[in-house]
Parts: C-alpha cells; structure tokens; sequence
C-alpha cells in the first residue's frame, strides 16, 4: 500500500460514526486524520456544550462520543453528566484527560462512561480501545 492510500477498518471493525468534542484545534485536527484514515467518520466540536447541543439534535447520529475533560463553557463531566441525566444518547462515551482526581475518575465511573485515555492519546491506544468497545456491544441481527 503506497504511503498516501488510506487503511480500511479490518474486517472485526466497523466504520463508526464519532462525535469528538476537544478544545484544542490541533488535538481536533490529530484525531480527524487519523480516524478517517480507519474509515471512521467524525465531527468535532470545540467544547461540551456544542457536542450537548449537537446531541440533543439529533442522538442516533453518532455511535460514540470521544469528550476531553478540560473545556471551556462545558467540561466533560458536565457534557456526560447532562447526557445522562437528559438525552436519550445510547453511543458509548470516551474520555480523554491529562490528569483527573480520584473524585472526578469516580464521578465519570458512576456516570457509566466506557473507556478512559490519558492524554497524550496515541493513534494505536485509540483504535485499540474502540475495537474493544465495538467488541463489548451486542451482535446486531
């Protein structure tokens, strides 16, 4: 495969549809080139409230939400708090963070998020865990 070819997702994986809410262009940028380089689609948007907002539009668009913790005007927790408490999202919920405390990890576990990544966020830990996420959801008939 010549080195600008884009990888199909294997055959275990399918294409997901991600909704990627980050404050920091360049993080955004990253992770678009990278997830549609496995076949993914994805939208971004530059805080938890303009995913909120994107969500309560329309919640079956996107299979999984991939939230930073740090953000202006929503910050994860708030954004999966919000989702959990209003909106009928049923997609399954990442998070990435650079440091969270012991009380902060325990409030995004009782609010059923699905993975954890630290940041910096490697391409490879990235698809690992969305293959295992894909893998944890029932087979469709």
């Amino acid at each position: 495969m010549s080195p600008i070819q884009t990888q199909q997702p294997s055959v275990a994986q399918k294409p997901l549809r991600i909704l990627y809410a980050e404050d920091m262009r360049e993080l955004r940028q990253v992770a678009q080139m990278s997830l549609t380089r496995q076949g993914h689609s994805i939208e971004c948007c530059v805080d938890g409230a303009a995913a909120l907002e994107r969500l309560a539009a329309d919640p079956d668009a996107f299979d999984v939400l991939i939230t930073d913790h740090h953000m202006p005007n929503l910050n994860g927790l708030e954004l999966v708090g919000a989702l959990r408490r209003s909106q009928p999202f049923t997609g399954k919920i990442v998070v990435f963070c650079s440091e969270l405390s012991p009380q902060i990890s325990a409030a995004y576990a009782a609010l059923r998020v699905d993975a954890f990544l630290k940041k910096p966020v490697f391409p490879s830990a990235l698809r690992e865990v969305l293959l295992r996420l894909q893998a944890s959801e029932p087979a469709s008939a």
